[in-house]
């Protein structure tokens, strides 16, 4: 990291003398500009005489033209502005080639596309889902008439005499079907999905309470607080009234609003949330001066409608049997952190004349960030390999924890000695752990 502050650095420093340079937004307001003055023009001709006409088309050269200039001059400042920052770019970061020895995900074609489908459908890109999912059934379909086609060479193995219906189930045994993606059902459920988070980002969240509300039973079932969450943000969103929620100044806002809504709407919520509806509730006197009340978190709500977003995408898509996030921009994501010492790696390892030979396994951990961190490993100190459910970790009497295949090893008999301390122990008193 310390050889690339310098790079950084630089990259911060171009990139504040670029800012200085001219902008299209120059360029589009010339354009404007332009637009407004031929408009202009148009409407005298066509109401002027003739002598009239040719006085305007005359009065109307210098200013076109010094505004196409100004056009160019801008247009000519933002190119500049991208190549001296695309030099920048290259100078810090030159391109180098890829590991590309082995393609981990060659053999999983069909995982991509289908990883590909989901994205899309989740974004709302319904259409282009559409027509990529019948792109990759077009394709299987010419793959597989191609090798029905091609004549099967005899073996004496248990694969001969196999007829057409059975190679050409074998072809596509691989291969998800997309065309479940196709369910009118599953692409209604995306686009209320994608039109509920577009009312959340306009500080709308009528329509997350009431599928919260229809969906109740499953969500309080998985011990979700989503409804409650979606309700408590609108009391706080009410009461801070119609001069920061921009909702029309009646009865229904303002704190008149809230506590009118939270009369209606937080008695079903008693059982499980009483504390924070007397919070709320007392909150109420403290109205002249909130920001220096005990109750001031409550109504500081900066992120709030992001992190209610959040929630109500994992929420939805669990009851969809799906993953909060996008599998395809974690995977995208988590490649693009750990490209940099996949690289590095590579060529440590070619320069030495070595190379990594466990193609399911990296050689180095990836530094992830926790929200990408779903499951927790434990590495066996003594053979150094991860523990997995065949393996699982041990703990041992003393304290020390083994994977099992090495605690195993150590067993003569059914006693053992511990590797890290003098205690000795039982095969049968070891705890598996379960992380």
């Amino acid at each position: 990291m310390a050889s690339e502050k310098p790079k950084l650095e630089f990259l911060e420093e171009e990139y504040r003398k670029i800012n200085k340079l001219p902008r299209l937004t120059k360029a589009v307001e010339n354009l404007d500009k332009i637009i407004e003055l031929l408009s202009a023009a148009r409407e005298q001709v066509a109401s002027a005489s003739e002598s009239h006409t040719a006085i305007t088309i005359t009065k109307l050269q210098n200013p076109v033209k010094t505004a196409f200039e100004a056009v160019n001059d801008g247009l000519k400042g933002a190119a500049a502005a991208h190549k001296k920052m695309g030099r920048a770019l290259d100078k810090s970061f030159p391109l180098k080639p890829l590991p590309t020895d082995h393609d981990a995900m060659a053999d999983h074609v069909s995982l991509i596309n289908r990883a590909i489908t989901m994205h899309l459908l989740r974004e709302g890109q319904f259409s282009v889902a559409s027509t990529f999912i019948n792109e990759v059934q077009s394709t299987l379909k010419r793959e597989d008439s191609a090798d029905l086609d091609e004549p099967m060479e005899e073996d004496d193995d248990e694969d001969e005499g196999m007829d057409a219906d059975e190679a050409a189930s074998v072809t596509s045994s691989d291969n998800y079907d997309l065309s479940s993606f196709h369910s009118r059902e599953l692409q209604e459920s995306f686009a209320e999905m994608y039109n509920i988070l577009q009312e959340l980002k306009a500080r709308n969240l009528m329509p997350a309470i009431t599928w919260a509300r229809n969906n109740s039973v499953e969500l309080e079932a998985r011990g979700s607080n989503l409804e409650f969450e979606l309700s408590r943000l609108q009391f706080v969103w009410l009461f801070k009234g119609p001069s920061v929620n921009g909702l029309p100044d009646d009865e229904n806002n303002g704190q008149r609003g809230a506590l009118q809504y939270a009369r209606s709407n937080f008695a079903r919520f008693q059982t499980r949330h009483l504390n924070e509806i007397n919070r709320l509730a007392c909150s109420m006197a403290f109205a002249p001066n909130i920001a220096a009340s005990p109750y001031k978190q409550i109504f500081a709500i900066d992120t709030a409608f992001s992190d209610v977003a959040s929630s109500f995408t994992r929420e939805f898509c669990s009851l969809l049997g799906l993953s909060a996030e996008s599998p395809l921009y974690l995977a995208a994501t988590a490649g693009a952190l750990a490209l940099p010492q996949l690289m590095k790696y590579t060529q440590k390892t070619l320069a030495k004349g070595t190379e990594w030979t466990t193609s399911n396994e990296m050689a180095f951990e990836t530094p992830l960030p926790e929200s990408m961190l779903y499951h927790s490993i434990f590495v066996c100190p003594v053979s150094k390999e991860q523990t997995t459910d065949a393996n699982p970790p041990m703990m041992i009497p003393c304290g020390h924890v083994l994977a099992k295949e090495t605690l195993q090893k150590l067993c003569k008999g059914t006693r053992f000695k511990c590797p890290y301390c003098p205690s000795e122990g039982m095969i049968k008193d070891a705890r598996q752990i379960i992380l």
